[in-house]
């Protein structure tokens, strides 16, 4: 959530990130309404409180008729604190649920508009010229077969559409994808973390996937449990209610997760093969930082990503996602997509996002600096979501008789294999 005091001192700056993400800017008076009357009812009940703990000491002293009306006016006291203190919760409940549906502070540096309006910003690798080479790539799931590693038939038929089994070769990718960006990661100074995938509605809501995202959160109504969509929530969650001390920051963690999506809003979209499912695995980068460390840590997030495609030799862009693309918690985003041959166009494979002093507040995680105690920022970024960058590999990696060349950084964890081959039928 954002400051109550920034709302105060600057509604228009809200107004406008409110507009930029095309949300309801009519919101933010009635926040600022909520938020006069907690603050005024909060007067009123001290007030009060104050003249009852007063009257208190006057009837203890006080004999004859001033005692009798002094009993009278504490009857009345009684009756107006109980009546004020409903009003201030009251208030500060309304403030609360209205301040929960309030986006995150665009950064101004974000480009306006919906999800085709952003701004490239880098274009890294080449695209293959296959028509040179001599062949038609095949995609990803005609190779996948080829190779005896996926499996989606099986996978609707044990669970239903966008579920599959990786097998084979494409089960030890996965494990070689995993294991080389954990090393990454560690190599960076992030901590492994294995995090669970089942959260409390706190952890959820905290992280901010409940507003605009609950639509592909998954729910287990038995046990009020969440499924996650992301290590995110449970590593943003890691030190809820927490006071951190500034010496240890930053934090850096590196979580793998399965992750849980319905995709509720992609009927149609991406429906072949393993690009948009709603189960996978994923290595997830996670920084606690100060608020004005933040931005510097953004870009060290993005170089490491920028880094691990490399490492994949895969031509990919950088992205400015545009504000109305930005999820309720960050500040500002930047994709990486990877070229896909056979779409003959860039998808999305990792994001890192700022969410600022968004999350941390939401969560109560604070940091200590001497006598001063202050809300810090929280970062995030995708190293690895595993069954697009399989998707990536198999395409860009392929070879004209149906075999896929492994980038080098992954042999090691594929027992030196330099060339995944077509299985015999």
């Amino acid at each position: 959530m954002i400051d109550l005091r920034l709302l105060r001192e600057d509604p228009d700056r809200v107004r406008a990130s409110q507009r930029a993400r095309g949300e309801d800017v009519a919101l933010v008076d009635s926040l600022l309404s909520a938020d006069e009357r907690r603050r005024s009812s909060g007067v009123r009940f001290d007030e009060l409180r104050a003249e009852q703990k007063g009257l208190g000491k006057l009837i203890g002293k006080a004999t004859g008729d001033e005692k009798a009306e002094l009993l009278k006016r504490a009857e009345q006291l009684k009756t107006d604190v109980k009546a004020a203190d409903t009003e201030r919760d009251a208030a500060d409940a309304e403030t609360q649920e209205l301040l929960q549906r309030l986006g995150n502070l665009v950064h101004p540096d974000v480009p306006v508009g919906g999800e085709e309006d952003f701004v490239t910003l880098e274009t890294h690798g080449t695209h293959r010229d296959f028509a040179a080479e001599g062949f038609e790539p095949r995609d990803h799931l005609e190779l996948g077969q080829l190779l005896g590693a996926i499996d989606v038939e099986r996978g609707a038929k044990v669970s239903g559409s966008r579920f599959y089994f990786l097998t084979g070769v494409g089960a030890l990718l996965e494990l070689a994808l995993v294991n080389a960006a954990i090393a990454q990661a560690t190599a960076a100074g992030f901590t492994p973390m294995l995090t669970p995938a089942l959260v409390r509605p706190q952890s959820m809501a905290g992280t901010g996937f409940l507003g605009q995202a609950a639509q592909d959160v998954y729910h287990l109504d038995k046990d009020d449990l969440y499924l996650v969509g992301t290590s995110e929530v449970p590593l943003a969650a890691y030190h809820m209610d927490e006071i951190l001390d500034a010496d240890r920051l930053p934090l850096r963690y590196a979580g793998f997760s399965p992750c849980f999506r319905r995709e509720a809003g992609s009927h149609g979209k991406d429906t072949r093969g393993i690009f948009r499912v709603h189960q996978f695995d994923k290595v997830e980068m996670f920084s606690y930082v100060l608020p004005e460390d933040s931005r510097a840590e953004h870009q060290r997030l993005l170089d490491w990503e920028k880094q691990w495609l490399t490492s994949l030799e895969l031509p990919f862009r950088v992205i400015d996602v545009a504000s109305a693309d930005l999820g309720s918690s960050a500040a500002r985003k930047y994709d990486c997509e990877a070229w896909i041959p056979t779409q003959g166009k860039y998808r999305e494979l990792t994001s890192t996002s700022d969410c600022t002093e968004f999350q941390s507040r939401r969560l109560s995680i604070r940091v200590r600096e001497g006598k001063k105690v202050r809300p810090l920022a929280t970062l995030n970024g995708t190293l690895c979501a595993v069954p697009r960058t399989i998707v990536a590999i198999l395409e860009n990696h392929q070879q004209a008789d149906g075999s896929v060349r492994v980038p080098e950084v992954l042999r090691p964890y594929l027992g030196g294999r330099e060339v995944l081959e077509p299985v015999a039928k």
